[in-house]
């Protein structure tokens, strides 16, 4: 393997290694879609409380779809060199299709 090759590798590594980056005031959430192995990628994200002059309460977090991918999970490995974990790959398989 050339050095360029082996700059370019570790170049890559460390990249993906930043990726993962939380969105700040929410956090990564998953569903169960219509099977087990199948999870939705959810964002819940945190209110602020409503001020006493409009009459003080709690806000419950709101829920969103969320696209970004894995790279805002925490517990996701991302390796750019890799490419993306195949998570519908079984489902696809079995429909034949």
């Amino acid at each position: 393997m050339s050095a360029i090759s082996e700059e370019l590798i570790r170049a890559t590594s460390e990249i993906g290694d930043r990726l993962i980056t939380a969105l700040p005031g929410s956090r990564k959430v998953y569903v169960q879609g219509s099977r087990p192995d199948v999870r939705v990628p959810m964002r819940e994200i945190t209110l602020a409380d409503t001020p006493a002059q409009f009459g003080a309460e709690k806000n419950p977090p709101v829920t969103v779809y969320d696209t970004s991918g894995p790279y805002t999970d925490p517990a996701a490995a991302i390796d750019l060199t890799q490419g993306l974990v195949p998570i519908r790959e079984r489902w696809i398989e079995e429909r034949n299709d």
